[in-house]
């Protein structure tokens, strides 16, 4: 574990396991969460002899509370701030959620031969608010009240967002696991409040269709059919369609937050396509 220092001095905090000479995995997190969110899936990988790296988003987990760069051009600068500064050559790059949405970003503008593939699940790709381009997109009154209860309350948002829509657990059997609730609240509260405000228009109204376009290597889109985040049929097909060299990867029935709920089924197809 370690930090890396930013131009405009703020922290990115990140984590580093594995041996040195591995392909490296970069692992981007969603809001408003942290590296920690991966850890199922840096064990698994890690086991596998990769060499995994997850960071903390400024503002969110550990990093700096910065005041400003709240926004997918300054996150994905700070990426490559952090993988010029580790030298990561041929790395694939898996980011959910918003981690998505940057992960797009950093990997259309990555230097030569940093990046080998990529992977975005359940992906804000790409675009989530609806507009007249985007009909099937979601209100922004959506996000408004995303920032309603947040400024109002964020400990109780953090308590209700995975109790719920995040990991399915509002759906009728679905089994609840208090320990991943518990976990998602520790992250977002470790947090700045100011950066997951601004983060909210940050991965709902970034328009990421050009930089799916300008991808050139191979990408996998893997998304659960029952995400109450980001619809599936507003995200994951239009995101294959736009890039070059996607692969669609739907899971019926699968929520949002399906890496912590389902890491028995979509560890292994990630793998598959990091071999293949």
């Amino acid at each position: 574990m370690g930090t890396v220092t930013i131009d405009d001095g703020t922290a990115i905090f990140y984590k580093d396991w594995g041996p040195r000479d591995g392909q490296p995995i970069v692992f981007h997190h969603g809001w408003p969460l942290s590296a920690d969110d991966w850890d199922t899936q840096m064990l698994f990988f890690l086991q596998h002899g990769y060499r995994v790296i997850a960071h903390d988003r400024r503002g969110h987990g550990r990093s700096s509370q910065t005041a400003t760069g709240h926004d997918m051009d300054t996150y994905a600068s700070d990426v490559a701030a952090l993988t010029d500064a580790l030298d990561l050559r041929d790395a694939v790059h898996i980011g959910h959620s918003t981690g998505g949405g940057e992960v797009a970003r950093y990997v259309a503008r990555a230097t030569p031969g940093r990046v080998a593939k990529a992977v975005l699940v359940s992906a804000v790709t790409p675009i989530m608010v609806k507009s007249d381009s985007n009909p099937g997109g979601l209100p922004i009154e959506t996000f408004d009240g995303f920032r309603a209860a947040l400024a109002a309350n964020r400990s109780q948002f953090y308590v209700e967002v995975p109790s719920g829509p995040f990991y399915g657990f509002n759906r009728p059997g679905a089994k609840v696991s208090q320990g991943l609730i518990d976990n998602w609240w520790r992250q977002g509260m470790m947090g700045g409040a100011n950066a997951h405000y601004e983060c909210i228009k940050a991965f709902s109204e970034t328009d990421f269709n050009e930089d799916l376009q300008q991808i050139d290597v191979p990408v996998l889109v893997a998304h659960g059919t029952d995400d109450q985040i980001v619809p599936y049929a507003d995200a994951a097909p239009l995101s294959v369609k736009v890039l070059s060299d996607g692969t669609l990867k739907s899971y019926e029935g699968l929520p949002h937050g399906m890496l912590s709920t389902h890491p028995e089924v979509v560890n292994p197809d990630i793998l598959a396509f990091v071999r293949s």
